[in-house]
């Protein structure tokens, strides 16, 4: 068997862009210091509303394969050589936002079957064996269907694969704690004059704010703030990040939001480790020995 590094995380996420967006500071940072970090993509998007208008003519099929290079190139500014489709290229579609047609739709992930995925999602981590998972929480961070499939698929194959020989000893959430949220919309207001976008999103907008005592776990990503606006700024036709200032993007809407470098998450499966003077963990491995299986 090929020897495995001693830290292993594993990311399951919806679509292409969300890795980028939620985890790529923590994701350039581990893979950076040796770590092996695999990111598994459940669709490609394929109903993605299209930014620049030169690409709009992408859909469906032809714009999952055109976001199946920006992920590869995301994916090369993080440093993360590991990355994958759930189930193969094309085996789940995206959903579309809840309560569209697209929903319906028998390839959609939505409609997946949760333990047929979860079966698949199982084989990633059999091979890779993650001390860690990262993944949404039971609402997708902000109710996207896809984004609710994918934390329910992530969270049973974790169970179905204790069975199968292998325990993840944690299990994260992402998560951006309140105050901090509210700090940083207060600079995007303060520097929205001179940001392309004209208008700021609200706090509600940000998938997963949470009361600042539900975060565990916060990991500056300092350091590789620019890996990560590089990766966004991949992610074209999702993502319009501010050329004044990495520190602001705009979705379709072309609402500015923060763009954090400090990634925060909340533990849920596994043991607290101690951390930082305010309790908070400052590490995702915190804790476990290396090459720890349970």
């Amino acid at each position: 068997m090929t020897e495995l590094p001693d830290r292993r995380l594993l990311l399951v996420h919806a679509h292409p862009d969300d890795e980028s967006i939620n985890n790529g500071a923590t994701m350039a940072k581990y893979a950076a210091e040796g770590a092996r970090v695999t990111l598994v993509t459940c669709t490609l998007g394929e109903h993605g509303e299209v930014i620049p208008p030169e690409l709009r003519h992408l859909t469906g099929a032809a714009l999952g394969e055109h976001r199946l290079g920006e992920l590869t190139a995301a994916m090369g500014a993080l440093g993360v050589e590991d990355f994958r489709l759930l189930g193969g290229k094309g085996r789940y579609e995206d959903s579309g936002m809840m309560g569209l047609a697209d929903n319906d739709d028998p390839a959609a992930l939505w409609q997946a079957d949760v333990d047929d995925a979860a079966r698949a999602l199982v084989e990633v981590i059999l091979e890779v064996r993650p001390q860690v998972l990262v993944t949404y929480d039971p609402d997708g961070g902000y109710g996207h269907p896809d984004h609710i499939q994918a934390h329910r698929i992530a969270m049973r194959a974790a169970e179905l694969a204790v069975g199968a020989g292998w325990q993840i000893p944690k299990i994260y959430w992402n998560r951006v704690p309140r105050t901090a949220a509210e700090e940083a919309f207060a600079r995007l207001q303060a520097d929205l004059p001179q940001l392309p976008f004209g208008k700021a999103a609200v706090i509600g907008d940000v998938p997963g704010v949470v009361d600042d005592e539900r975060i565990t776990t916060v990991i500056d990503g300092t350091a590789h703030a620019p890996a990560k606006a590089a990766a966004m700024r991949a992610h074209a036709t999702q993502i319009d990040v501010a050329e004044v200032t990495e520190l602001y993007f705009a979705l379709s809407n072309e609402l500015a939001q923060p763009l954090f470098t400090t990634e925060y998450y909340e533990l849920v499966r596994g043991e607290r480790a101690a951390g930082t003077a305010d309790g908070t963990e400052s590490d995702l491995f915190a804790g476990l020995t290396p090459g720890e299986a349970s």
